[in-house]
Formats: structure tokens, C-alpha cells, sequence
């Protein structure tokens, strides 16, 4: 768990290199990935060999905190709840959170409804992408 400038190159490059293979070559998605938000974010990785999760957290302009980039390159292991319960721990006990707010792929609701959060938005497309906005009061 690192804010950006304390990430080493080898993580850094480990971050960027699971978020294209996930979000834009397994799901066929060109986009943008790499933003300025993750100058100011937490980054939160779990190895095992090799980066097998990872989420960043970064404070919004209302004060509530964002998870986002939730992913995991091995899937059926539980690396994806794991990761979320950091998450979740780091909002609150690192950076004070009292809402965390995720705009989660559509198809991972369950998860983020297991771990206390509530769908405040219709289904949109992000990216061509289903999405729901997902928000857990502290």
C-alpha cells in the first residue's frame, strides 16, 4: 500500500501492466487509462509471484473517497473480496473516509453489496462497459 511517489518503478510498472491487460486488452476496451489521479491516490497491490490484485483510492472533491481500477489477474481465489476489504480499511483508517463511493463494473454489484454498499445509480455504460455507482456510508 503506497502513494504514488513512494511506488518503486518495478510496481509502478506491475500496476500499469495489469490494468491493460485487464481493462483494455481482456475486455476490449481502448481507453485512457493511465490519468493524473493516480498522482494523488493510494495504491494497494497483492502479490503472490506476480500482482494478483490491486485497487487505487483517491479523495473526490466532495470529501467522500473513490475506489477505482479494482482488479485481479487471478481469478476464483477470493483475491478480489481480499483486495476490497483493503480497500475499504485503507478509506477509512488511512484517509478518513465517512462515504466511499466505487463506480463498479455492473456484473461485480454482488461483491460490493456484500461489503456493506448500496447502488444509488441506473445501470450506464462507461467506456461501453456496464457500470452502477456504489456508495457505503461509514
Amino acid at each position: 500500500m503506497r502513494p504514488f511517489d513512494e511506488l518503486s518503478r518495478d510496481e509502478l510498472y506491475d500496476i500499469l501492466k495489469a490494468r491493460n491487460a485487464v481493462f483494455i486488452v481482456e475486455q476490449d476496451c481502448p481507453y485512457q487509462d493511465i490519468d493524473d489521479i493516480d498522482r494523488r491516490s493510494l495504491h494497494i497491490m497483492t502479490y503472490e509471484d506476480k500482482m494478483v490484485a490491486y485497487l487505487r483510492l483517491y479523495e473526490r472533491d466532495d470529501g467522500s473517497v473513490q475506489i477505482g481500477r479494482l482488479l485481479t489477474t487471478v481469478r476464483g481465489k477470493g483475491y478480489g473480496r481480499t483486495i476490497l476489504r483493503e480497500g475499504i480499511d485503507a478509506a477509512i483508517n488511512m484517509m478518513g473516509a465517512r462515504r466511499i463511493v466505487a463506480e463498479a463494473q455492473d456484473y461485480v454489484k454482488g461483491l460490493y453489496e456484500s461489503e456493506g454498499f448500496r447502488a444509488c445509480s441506473d445501470v450506464f455504460l462507461e467506456d461501453g462497459i456496464p457500470h452502477i455507482v456504489m456508495i457505503k456510508d461509514v
